[in-house]
């Protein structure tokens, strides 16, 4: 530990501005990484951004991403405590290339979630009492039905923001034989691992995160949004003149992946009417990427499309503002922090109206539409891709009110300043019923 009487786990924690005690945090997770993206950053972020206030914070997770994280802040390497690996992790890793992604994901994947949290529970219990912890928050996993073993800490539990309860439109077919038997089986897998049960307080990002809760939850739940936005690494170019005369420059971004339907996208665009067709970039890698090729030749779209491949979030902070609207199509998404990161570079959106990206986009300041079928997707998608292709100003001026809602609404500073206030929330319940 550090030698600053302020890391001193002796010492108990600094009062903020009005005498409110801050508290002293450890922030659970089995894994954290701003490379991987997804769910994985957002208790890195927590993380980073509660130290940057001078907030008493430590951190369990993975060492799978040791060396990233040591590297993104390597001042606070003496506050993360590292997970080593574990044998069932390799074998899960070895079979789960034999089976379909989100089969593999609910059946391997859970036993090797659950084997990672009983190891950091252990850790995480003797750090409560050697470094006096106020608040045990795990962030991650998302998913309101996955079991927490976080329990009998010696120190209030904080689970979430949690996003989820999700399922396929109607319209597209989907039967998910594999999250139907997870969630059949959730019920009892919380009963056996009670953490959600008994945890003092239960974070889910809206009403329908809420009614996928296991039954028995005793906490007090709150509503807090799950994604929020780092404004000092995503921003809009300088404020420039519509495309007047010149093809719109469209973007979809995330991981190339069947519920993400970029085919949708494709199809859309082969179908807009515009002097200046648009072009599509596509930012990001996977499984489909084959077949969307393939398909961009059949449309005869080989020279309106390229694919980027993976990028860094510092590569594609810096090349989201140069694109006038984001093009996003998946039909199995809680979250969709790349609306968001889309909004916070100017950029207008088209998004499927389901799941977590509606939580966020507006028809004030972008394109809804509904996904009663995938005929009726692609239809929508390009109806709206031809307006902002042949109105620049429209396409401007949504992306001014997509930045305005994203500043006001989903700034992660603004997310710290609530989760504190959770974390004392938290706080004074235990000390009003006479628990420590």
């Amino acid at each position: 530990m550090s030698t600053d009487a302020a890391h001193d786990p002796g010492t108990r924690p600094a009062t903020a501005e009005g005498g409110e005690q801050t508290p002293r945090v450890l922030i659970v997770c089995q894994h954290a990484s701003v490379r991987y993206g997804g769910e994985a950053v957002l208790p890195w972020h927590y993380f980073r951004l509660l130290r940057r206030r001078g907030v008493e914070a430590w951190m369990v997770t993975h060492e799978r991403t040791r060396d990233e994280l040591i590297g993104l802040l390597p001042g606070e390497v003496d506050r993360m405590y590292f997970m080593p690996h574990i044998a069932i992790e390799r074998i899960s890793l070895k079979l789960g290339r034999k089976l379909p992604p989100r089969i593999a994901y609910a059946t391997l994947g859970s036993v090797c979630r659950l084997k990672e949290q009983l190891a950091a529970r252990e850790v995480a219990r003797r750090l409560v009492k050697e470094l006096r912890i106020d608040v045990v928050h795990q962030p991650i996993p998302v998913g309101p039905r996955l079991p927490s073993v976080l329990h009998h800490m010696g120190a209030p539990v904080i689970i979430g923001p949690m996003n989820g309860n999700m399922s396929f439109p109607p319209g597209f077919g989907h039967k998910d034989t594999a999250y139907g038997l997870l969630r059949k089986g959730a019920n009892a897998m919380n009963r056996l691992f009670p953490g959600k049960l008994r945890a003092e307080i239960l974070l889910v990002a809206n009403e329908r995160t809420r009614r996928g809760l296991p039954a028995g939850c005793r906490g007090e739940v709150i509503e807090l949004v799950e994604n929020g936005v780092d404004l000092s690494l995503w921003s809009p170019a300088p404020d420039r003149p519509p495309r007047h005369g010149e093809p719109a420059r469209f973007l979809a971004m995330g991981r190339l992946v069947d519920w993400k339907v970029f085919d949708v996208a494709l199809d859309a665009l082969a179908r807009v009417q515009a002097p200046h067709p648009p072009t599509l970039d596509i930012l990001g890698d996977g499984l489909m990427r084959p077949s969307l090729v393939e398909q961009t030749a059949r449309l005869g779209l080989g020279d309106r499309v390229r694919f980027l491949g993976w990028k860094s979030q510092q590569e594609c902070a810096r090349l989201l503002p140069e694109y006038d609207a984001l093009i996003h199509p998946s039909i199995y998404e809680c979250g969709g922090a790349v609306i968001l990161e889309a909004m916070a570079s100017g950029l207008t959106g088209v998004i499927a109206d389901w799941g977590g990206p509606a939580d966020y986009l507006d028809p004030t300041c972008g394109f809804l539409v509904p996904p009663t079928s995938r005929e009726a997707l692609v239809a929508g998608f390009a109806d709206a891709m031809t307006r902002l292709a042949t109105d620049p100003e429209l396409c401007r001026q949504l992306g001014r009110a997509a930045l305005e809602k994203v500043r006001s609404q989903f700034d992660w500073e603004a997310k710290i300043d609530a989760i504190l206030d959770v974390y004392r929330h938290a706080m004074a319940g235990r000390q009003a019923a006479g628990i420590r």
